[in-house]
């Protein structure tokens, strides 16, 4: 992240701009028990790897800061999103965004975040983390 971003959304007025809720798309981070200590089964973020998505409880930063970072366009694959440090698969899917968000060139920044659906990544990890945060449930 380039610190000048951080500095500039300190510094922006708000514009009194409202609007419902944005669908935007991300990936998240399973780490298995094996590599981690705590093997909690809950999804993470890919940058953050301390931060946990909670089933129950939306994601949420301070936008000034860090924030729930999502794309505008659909990621279909690790390769899409490109972010080659990620250590573990990754399940991409969609994430309702809300509160304060800030737009970038690729996505959005925002104050809170949940999952709506788990799309694509390995069938085993996709059928039990949706299970886990009841997404994509008929």
């Amino acid at each position: 992240m380039n610190p000048n971003n951080n500095e500039l959304a300190r510094t922006l007025k708000h514009e009194g701009v409202r609007i419902g809720e944005i669908i935007a798309y991300r990936a998240c981070l399973v780490i298995h028990p094996r590599w981690f200590r705590s093997g909690d089964d809950r999804l993470r973020s890919v940058f953050m790897r301390d931060y946990v998505w909670h089933p129950d409880e939306p994601a949420s930063g301070d936008v000034r800061t860090h924030g729930i970072y999502s794309f505008r366009a659909a990621i279909h694959s690790r390769a899409e999103y490109g972010y080659p440090g990620s250590v573990g698969p990754l399940l991409l899917g969609k994430v309702k965004i809300w509160g304060e968000i800030v737009e970038h060139e690729a996505g959005y920044r925002s104050e809170f975040g949940r999952l709506v659906s788990l799309d694509y990544g390995d069938p085993e990890l996709l059928d039990k983390f949706r299970k886990l945060y009841r997404v994509n449930q008929m």
